[in-house]
């Protein structure tokens, strides 16, 4: 495995995801190093994720949700949040322009260096998680910016498949870029403010014990990891 274990020069990062809790439960430990940096890190989550068939809690789970993803970014140290509502379930038959004109947006209101986001198989290859992912691929290539994805080691995959039936899509050491050592501390914060999705039995607690202290991220796109140049951000 040729890897780097630093992190890019990003001054703000932009993290793209399909629903709340996916900055904690997936980005959360990526995020907690960029911000132990120094680096701004915002996130755009595309839906209010109404649609999970947890719901842990009692109420409106869009606005529990909603109100849980707040928390969960002040544990994170995120610096803004853009929740949007489009359809929970259904993000991939969203014509992909609106969803990259979002992107164009968010990146141009934070002045985003690059993103970050979840692997193009959506880790467990929910079509949600696809169609943000390669939404902000698609966005970052008119931005000249770099797409940072967060992936699964196969090892990993296919142990927590084999014991608990789930559908993680693992990654080949070789197709790993970066291996960076992390600190949990403010994901199992973050976590803890998503308690209609952080149930007992989730997979969650078994993905993370054997995550451990590293996590692996891959490069989605051509852009140069080192460039310090940022692109022109469409108006409107």
């Amino acid at each position: 495995m040729t890897t780097s274990t630093a992190l890019p020069a990003w001054q703000s990062v932009l993290a793209i995801v399909a629903h709340p809790d996916d900055e904690s439960f997936g980005l959360g430990a990526v995020v907690s190093a960029f911000v132990a940096t120094g680096t701004q890190v915002n996130v755009l989550c595309f839906t209010r994720g109404e649609a999970s068939t947890l719901h842990g809690v009692d109420g409106d789970l869009a606005a529990i949700r909603a109100a849980e993803l707040h928390a969960a970014a002040g544990a994170l140290g995120i610096a803004t949040v853009r929740l949007l509502d489009l359809p929970d379930g259904g993000l991939h038959n969203v014509d992909r322009q609106m969803l990259v004109d979002h992107i164009w947006s968010a990146a141009s209101a934070v002045e985003a260096d690059g993103f970050l986001v979840f692997d193009s198989t959506g880790i467990t290859g929910h079509p949600d998680h696809v169609a943000a992912t390669a939404a902000a691929v698609e966005a970052a290539v008119g931005l000249g910016l770099g797409v940072l994805a967060w992936t699964m080691p196969e090892s990993v995959a296919r142990s927590l498949n084999g014991d608990f039936g789930a559908g993680f899509i693992g990654r080949e050491s070789s197709d790993v870029d970066l291996l960076v050592v992390v600190d949990r501390t403010r994901q199992l914060a973050a976590v803890d403010m998503h308690p209609s999705q952080a149930i007992p039995t989730s997979v969650l607690w078994a993905r993370l014990e054997l995550m451990g202290s590293h996590e692996h991220l891959r490069w989605l796109n051509a852009s140069s990891p080192a460039a310090e140049a940022v692109g022109t951000y469409p108006l409107g």
